[in-house]
């Protein structure tokens, strides 16, 4: 049996439920069928009703008269918000007259926070929390605070160890609940296809009214070959025919709909000058990044080469999603510098310490793999409280100060 035959519980769901004591409107904001509904539905009562709009008779009267929509509305779950956005500043409107909590649990599928008007008018008024595909600490009832053990020195070993070919298979299905729930990876493969396609063909158009569906399809599948790499826009772009800027207002595109995600350069305040700051950026879903790339297991025993590539996605969506439920701050960005070091993966916490995590495709790791994060180490300093290598392998074992080597599947603890 696939393991979305069963309704999993979201780590997310008590920050929801806490958010709507206290906050006028909340915000589940994050990519398509990735479980938004299925969550808002649970907040579901005889005093919150449901509306989506999805429905198209909804979607009219929301955009033809969204004062009058939201009027009649007491406290309301609205779903795919998205589609009609001055429904927002009605809500705000709304809110401002009555500011009982818990009156707006609101979905969306597209990052409207990330417009200035938007974010302006609700500032104070509404919580947006995210909800990304399933992570294996979900899947596999974990409690998802790997990163709280990491910080506190603490990793235990994995609780359902996975190896070699599961592992694998793991990164290359992602954790979109529809996806997942498909036997065949062939048939994975294929959901995500016309995911890609739909998103294109439908919600690009609807936030950007970008109508050129083909060159953006060209682009994300030249991300998909570059991601977790530094990456020259000016080039990409005249290798597909659109400047800079068209690639660039592109990706913005991208990064709203939760496919991609730009990774930041950790800096630690007094080497700027050694910095690589060329742009990189990464996948959200590993399985959306493999079906864009042709990677499966096929093709991975004729050469594993792509493999490091889906497994860096995978651990960023899996940090991500651990971010998106923790109670703490953190900050992900990523180490490069023009002296060959590179980390992976650098994570700070509200209190400015420092960890980072390199991905290892392989069971085997040398010392020359740790080279990245003893440079890290030494530029933190004493905010440097763990350098973690997560690779193919059974063994939690120290590798120097600071420094461990632990399963890739001790993410789902």
């Amino acid at each position: 049996m696939a393991p979305s035959a069963q309704l999993f519980p979201r780590l997310i769901a008590p920050r929801v439920a806490e958010a709507l004591l206290d906050t006028r409107a909340v915000m589940l904001a994050g990519p398509r069928q990735a479980g938004k509904t299925t969550l808002a539905k649970q907040f579901e009562s005889d005093r919150m009703r449901y509306l989506s709009l999805d429905t198209p008779a909804v979607l009219d009267v929301a955009r033809r008269d969204p004062l009058g929509f939201v009027r009649g509305l007491d406290r309301a779950i609205i779903d795919e918000v998205q589609r009609a956005p001055d429904l927002l500043l009605a809500i705000k409107q709304s809110v401002d007259d009555d500011p009982r909590p818990g009156r707006f649990l609101l979905t969306g599928s597209a990052n409207l926070m990330a417009l200035p008007t938007v974010a302006d008018s609700l500032a104070g008024r509404m919580e947006t929390l995210h909800l990304l595909p399933l992570a294996q600490s979900e899947i596999h009832g974990g409690h998802g605070r790997w990163l709280e053990a990491a910080f506190a020195g603490d990793l235990p070993a994995p609780t359902k160890l996975m190896l070699g070919p599961d592992l694998v298979r793991t990164a290359l299905d992602g954790g979109y609940p529809e996806a997942i729930s498909r036997a065949e990876p062939r048939r994975r493969a294929a959901w995500a296809r016309q995911y890609i396609d739909a998103l294109i063909q439908r919600d690009v158009r609807e936030i950007a009214e970008i109508h050129k569906a083909d060159a953006l399809s060209q682009l994300l599948r030249a991300l998909a070959a570059v991601a977790g790499q530094p990456c020259n826009f000016v080039q990409l772009g005249g290798q597909l025919g659109i400047d800079q800027k068209t690639a660039m207002r592109y990706l913005a595109v991208f990064e709203q709909l939760y496919l991609v995600r730009r990774i930041p350069v950790w800096s630690p305040g007094n080497a700027l000058k050694r910095l690589v700051k060329t742009a990189r950026f990464q996948f959200v879903d590993s399985g959306l990044l493999a079906a864009l790339s042709g990677i499966s297991a096929v093709t991975l025993a004729r050469d594993r080469g792509p493999l490091g590539r889906a497994l860096e996605s995978f651990v960023f969506g899996e940090l991500l999603k651990m971010v998106s439920w923790s109670d703490s701050a953190w900050h992900l960005s990523h180490y490069r510098d023009h002296d060959g070091y590179e980390v992976d993966f650098v994570v700070e916490n509200e209190r400015g310490e420092v960890a980072g995590i390199e991905v290892k495709a392989g069971a085997t790791v040398r010392d020359g793999d740790l080279r990245g994060l003893r440079k890290l180490a030494t530029l933190a300093g004493q905010r440097f409280v763990a350098g973690i290598v997560l690779y193919d392998g059974a063994e939690t074992l120290p590798m120097g100060d600071k420094l461990r080597l632990s399963p890739l599947s001790s993410l789902w603890i």
